[in-house]
């Protein structure tokens, strides 16, 4: 059977940012991770050995699959920022476009640094995301 390799652990949240080769990207985080935190009202937890996640989730798709993943999170990695929203949610290209400058995959947004995104829309991502996902898997979020 699958097993997911993104699994929350103990591992410190500020350790990790601490491990940032990337000065500006390194503070770039703590910004994000002030943001995530007041925004969602939840702790940041290790996911995995990268992803810094708040509040979290389980999920069960028709094909059986089933896991739990951060409702939302961000990983300040090496060539730019991810940044972990609702995949799925409809209203998220609608947020995107007054977004700034980024580009985006499958379930990530992904951005040089924060000075090239608006704050509010991030917030606005953060809250619709967390949203979504809490209606959509009503049973089993914390």
């Amino acid at each position: 059977m699958y097993e997911l390799k993104t699994k929350e652990n103990d591992n410190s949240v500020i350790e990790f940012i601490e491990n940032v080769d990337n000065p500006k990207k390194r503070q770039d985080a703590y910004e994000l991770l002030d943001i995530f935190t007041e925004t969602t009202g939840f702790k940041a937890k290790m996911w995995g050995p990268s992803i810094i996640g708040f509040g979290s989730y389980h999920y069960k798709y028709e094909s059986g699959h089933e896991g739990d993943a951060p409702l939302v999170g961000f990983s300040p990695r090496k060539a730019k920022i991810s940044l972990y929203f609702a995949p799925g949610d409809p209203k998220r290209d609608e947020l995107l476009k007054d977004f700034g400058k980024h580009t985006t995959g499958k379930a990530c947004v992904y951005i040089n640094k924060i000075a090239d995104i608006d704050d509010d829309v991030l917030k606005e991502l953060i809250n619709h995301s967390v949203k979504f996902l809490q209606e959509t898997y009503p049973k089993a979020n914390k």
